[in-house]
Formats: C-alpha cells, structure tokens, sequence
C-alpha cells in the first residue's frame, strides 16, 4: 500500500472495510443474515482482553484518561463472559451491531490459536472492519515480521517515526524520540526487532547498533489488521506516552469518545511577599516552629527584586509561556511600609502585569483553617473552652479575599475572580490536626464569588467540592519555597532524601514512598540531578494529559533564579518530541478546573451506563444525560449536524478535531458528519 492510499484511507468506515473485503457475512447468534446487507451500527465503546501485564494496563489507562469508553475481560477471572458471536454482536433496531469498535489483546492470540473465542473475535473483526491492538508480542511471521534479529534491552536506543507513522496516526511526533534510560544498571524496556514481511507497515523503527526493527506497526492480513508492539512497557514510561495518543487513534480509527491534550501550568505563589531561608547550618527554616536557635544570617528572606521581575517578563517573551502570578497584595504592602515606603518589584510587576495571569493568595497569607495552637511541636487546634474546635472565621476569610482581590482590581491586574488559592492551601483539611474543612471555609468562597480554589495535589489528588467551589489539585514542584540558590536546594534536599548516617534527617528511611540517595554535591548536584529529576516528572505529567498545575514560590525567581532551569527543560523536552501541530496548552486554573470537572462527570455518565454513542458508515450519534458535556474526537473535516444545515466541529489538536459539546438547542444527540 502507497503512503498516499494510507493517508487517503486513514478515516474508513467499518461498512467500507466491510464492503471492501467482502466480509458482511453473518458471525453467530444476532449477527447480520446474507439478506441484510445494511450499513452496520458500531458502538463507540473499546473491548480490552486483559491478563494483567502491564501493557494491557498502560493502555487501559490511556482510554480511560482520554475518556473512550470500555469493557474488560480479565483472563484471570474463570466467571469472566465467553468471548462469542452473541457476546461481540447482536442487532439493534433491525441493525447489525457491533458492540466494539476496537479490541485491545494482551498478544495477537491471548485465547490460543484455533481455539472458538479465537476463532469468533477474528471473524467478528472480519465482518465489521474491527482493528486489534496487540499491546505485546514478539518478532515473528505470525504478526507480519521476520524472527528477531535483536532481542533485549532497548534503553536509550534511539527511535525513529517512520514515514507512514507521520503521514497517519503518529503524525503528532516530530518523528525521532530515544527510549528512557533513567538507571544505567537497571534493563528498563524489552523487546524485539524483527524485519517486516508482505502486509506490515511499521510506524516506528528503534536500531540498535546496524540492525534496525520495527517497534510498532500495522499488519493487514487475512481481511483483519493488527497493531503489532514488539517492546515492553508500562504507563509511566516516556516511550510508552509518546505513542499512547497513536495507538488509540489507530485503535477506533480517529473516530471516538473522549479528547485528551497536553497540558503544562506553573503557578509562581507568594508573589509580592518574601519567603523565608533555610538554614544550611541548623537544617531548618527560622521562623517554622521546629526551628530552634534564635536569629542569624539564615533569617534573611528571599524576594524578587525589579530586576527580577524583568528578567520573567522577557524570559516568558523568549520561551512563549505565561506564568501565573500567584499573589499577597498585603505582604507587598507590608514590606513597602517596613522599607522606605517604596517597593521597586511591585512597580516592575505591574508596569507588565498584562504579561502574566493573576490569581488571588489572599491578602496576607494568614492560616485560614482552624486557629492554630503553636505551643507545641507539630502544631495542633485551639480549642474552645467546650472542647470544640475554634475555626478562623468567615469574615476573615471572606476579608482577606475580598481584600487581595480589590487591590488587584484597583491596580488594573487582569485576574478571574472565581480562581483563588489559599495560603497553604489552608482551610482544606490538613492532616493529620485537621481532619476536615473549616465549616466557615465554603460560605466565605460563595461571598466572594470563587468557583475554582487551589489544593495540594500530593495530599488530594482529586478534585472535590466545597460547598458551591471546587478545588484544582496542584503539582508541588521540588524545587522549594526557602531557597534562592542552588546549593541552598542541594543542602535542604540532602536533608531530605539522605540517610541519617549520611547527615540526612532520616525521613527517606523511615517512610515507604520516598527512597535515599547518594549526598549530592551543593555546588553541582542542583544542576546534575535535581533539575533533571524535576524536569522528567513535570514533563511526563504533560505527556499523560494531566492538566493540573504545578507550583513554586516566588523565591524560586530570585537570587539564582533556579526554577528557570527546569521549566527551560520540560519546554525544550516537549517540543523535540511533538510536532507544530500538538501545542502544549498553557491554561488558566478556571480552564483546568472546568477540564477536570467535565472530566469526572463523564467518567460517571459512562459508569453509570447513561451514554449511548455509535457510528453508521460516515454519521455518529451521542446521547448523555442533560447537561453533560460531552468529549468527542474526529478527523479534520467533520461537521456537526445541526437543525439547519452543518457547522465544523471542533478545534484542532494532534491531526484531528476535538471539543467538549452538549446537543444543539431542540436536538436530543450530538449528531456529526465524518469526511
């Protein structure tokens, strides 16, 4: 098959693979009889046959961060369905139905060669034009390839984006990516090269030494295709988020439910108010109240200075990213008070406050949970002489809002008064004092009109309501909000993730999510390993879809300006991976919040079995709840019916179209044409 013929069929129907084969055949119990020769319905919904390997589970997890819908069968289960002909068809309205639309298989034969599950899946895919995704196999003729001519580790090889992957379903890649290579003595990916045979079109090659094989590629056979992946994965892995977004849209043919993009936010919080120092000698933050020892030259705080602040105005120009200013209006105003009554940063910030987002830090950056008992160390909750909790109140909170957003107003800063974050993210539960939300907390977001309010992501990681807000989860970013230099972050992160025995705090022993590390050097171990260890997390947070933003801290602008480092990497990293046409979305906490909300509230529309979504030759039909939106992905061309006429559909993204839509008013479906 030509490049151009693959291009041209990139988008067929399932009734025009059908046609083409010949193959409209009847399958088994509700398939379609010789007389009905009719353009068959096919469900907008994925089958997975899963056994639990971890490349079944990494693309498992693509479709459902995307948002297509599926069922799976686990093999591990001996009460899991048949996989039959009444199982993957039936009829519905007189219509030949097929149930899915794609098939997703641990190998290309998980039920055993000949056997009848196999035999059945193969002649449903047959008949209705159904494309399988082989998650993982090895090199030989059974799956379009040669008997490998390498097989073993593949870290750190490079791979190449073949012309038909450019021209098809990976053409979002800028075409060569090399495999991860985190630890040099550890065999991270697996796999096998084989040459491809008659009716293979690889899409990405990977050589090792003078040999070069296919990784994936399409094998179209016997009236079925196959996508055949020779390497081992898992859905953490770089390589493996590079092709997720192709091996999905090959999978339901471009055409299918849910919209996934790329996504990358740094809130820079504390801007206008100085952050403490951490204390290289005593390990610790004067100031926080397990510091002890008195004053000294570790109390110095941190701020930007005017110069600072021009050298972020103009970085964001040369990189193309805004930045949002996470901001303490009060504190601005305090150090101007306690500093000559000027403040050349606050001038700097808002001569450019055009350049940046805004989002409201309240005023002063006060505790705004429960009223905070420093007598002891960890803190814990005053309490009422009835042995109740004393909470901050909703006046005070409502203040300091309230306060911090009519100073940004009368300075003329663009901002969205429903986006705020809370001063460490207080008022949220924090465990383990505070257990649950300060009770004045929601009634003080609604006397402000705040819809959206920031939460620590590594403490809850979903999104939830408080009262008629909700939160946005945020990354914290290890680049910390008391250092100003890189051997202050080098030192604290000693503290941190070293042994005791190694001068550490010890906190890496003794908890089971963190692991130890070698001292790092404080003159060369910021840029030699942390900055690469943030960056490669940030970026696959980007990678996987994951529209939460992170964040940092004002300080991290200053005296070294350390953060640039690592933003300059996760910007360069992506766009050396992605073509023109997959931009990274740069979106405001409000745009994040909204995404994040649609997102769970079609994860439970589909759950509960309230969506119905299905394909006839070039027409797809969806209905949902009310007041649902609704995610859908087309290829360019598509048109969305309406009661008079078509309009396009969608904006594009990665080679195709994509939008979150509900019906047009007096329609009961989202109803599209395909090209």
């Amino acid at each position: 098959m030509t490049q151009r013929t693959l291009g041209r069929n990139r988008w067929r129907s399932a009734a025009a693979l059908a046609a083409a084969t010949g193959m409209l055949t009847a399958v088994g119990a509700g398939a379609p009889t010789a007389a009905a020769a009719t353009t068959p319905r096919v469900d907008l919904k994925v089958l997975v046959v899963d056994n639990g390997d971890s490349p079944v589970e990494a693309i498992t997890a693509q479709l459902r961060n995307t948002g297509v819908p599926y069922t799976t069968v686990d093999l591990n289960d001996p009460d899991r369905p048949t996989v039959d002909a009444g199982f993957l068809s039936d009829t519905a309205g007189g219509t030949p139905r097929a149930r899915f639309q794609g098939v997703v298989l641990p190998n290309e034969a998980p039920f055993g060669a000949g056997s009848a599950e196999q035999t059945a899946l193969e002649d449903y895919e047959r008949t209705y034009g159904i494309p399988q995704v082989d998650a993982y196999t090895w090199a030989h003729p059974e799956v379009g390839l040669d008997y490998a001519s390498y097989t073993g580790p593949l870290d750190g090889r490079p791979a190449a984006v073949t012309a038909a992957g450019r021209g098809g379903w990976f053409g979002y890649l800028d075409g060569a990516f090399t495999l991860e290579d985190n630890a040099p003595d550890v065999s991270e990916s697996y796999g096998y090269l084989g040459a491809p045979r008659e009716g293979f079109t690889s899409y990405v090659d990977v050589s090792v030494g003078d040999t070069t094989g296919s990784l994936v590629g399409e094998y179209a056979h016997d009236g079925r295709r196959e996508l055949v992946v020779t390497f081992a994965y898992n859905q953490y892995q770089q390589q493996f988020r590079l092709l997720a977004r192709g091996i999905v849209e090959w999978l339901t043919e471009g055409v299918h439910l849910g919209r996934l993009r790329n996504y990358f936010a740094v809130h820079v919080d504390d801007v206008f108010a100085p952050d403490a120092r951490w204390d290289t000698e005593r390990n610790c933050t004067p100031g926080d109240l397990d510091c002890v020892g008195g004053d000294g030259p570790g109390t110095v705080p941190i701020r930007m200075t005017a110069a600072d602040a021009a050298y972020a105005a103009q970085w964001q120009t040369q990189h193309g990213f805004t930045l949002d200013m996470v901001y303490n209006a009060g504190a601005g105003e305090e150090w101007k008070t306690e500093n000559g009554g000027t403040d050349a940063l606050t001038d700097r910030l808002l001569a450019d406050r055009a350049r940046y987002r805004w989002i409201n830090h309240t005023y002063t950056h006060p505790f705004l949970g429960c009223v905070q008992d420093t007598s002891t160390v960890p803190w814990t909750c005053a309490k009422n002489a009835d042995g109740s909790i004393r909470w901050v109140s909703r006046s005070e909170i409502s203040a300091e809002i309230r306060d911090n957003y009519y100073w940004a107003v009368n300075k003329g800063l663009p901002l969205d008064r429903t986006e705020l974050v809370t001063g460490e993210h207080s008022g949220l539960r924090t465990l383990p004092q505070q257990p649950v939300d300060n009770p004045n907390l929601a009634g003080a977001l609604a006397d402000n009109g705040i819809r959206w309010t920031g939460s620590d992501n590594s403490r809850e990681p979903e999104q939830r309501a408080v009262g008629l807000a909700s939160t946005v989860p945020r990354h914290p970013m290890n680049v910390y909000y008391n250092v100003g230099t890189k051997a202050e972050m080098a030192d604290e992160y000693n503290w941190v993730y070293t042994t005791r025995a190694d001068g550490g705090s010890g906190i890496c022993e003794d908890s089971p999510l963190s692991t130890c590390i070698t001292p790092l050097d404080t003159a060369t171990g910021y840029d030699d390993y942390i900055v690469p260890m943030e960056a490669r997390t940030a970026l696959g947070h980007a990678l996987s879809g994951d529209p939460r933003p992170h964040y940092v801290h004002q300080s991290n602008l200053a005296e070294e300006r350390i953060l640039y480092p690592v933003l300059e990497r996760v910007l360069a990293g992506y766009r050396a991976l992605f073509a023109d046409n997959t931009p990274l979305q740069n979106a405001r906490q409000s745009a994040i919040g909204t995404e994040l909300k649609n997102r769970a509230d079609w994860q439970a529309a589909v759950a509960a079995g309230e969506v119905t979504a299905y394909r006839v030759g070039d027409t797809v039909t969806v209905t949902a709840p009310s007041g649902t939106e609704i995610p859908l992905t087309a290829p360019e061309g598509t048109r969305r019916q309406l009661l008079l006429g078509t309009t396009v559909f969608g904006t594009p993204y990665a080679g195709a179209r994509s939008d979150w839509t509900q019906p047009a008013a007096l329609q009961t479906a989202v109803v599209l044409k395909l090209p």
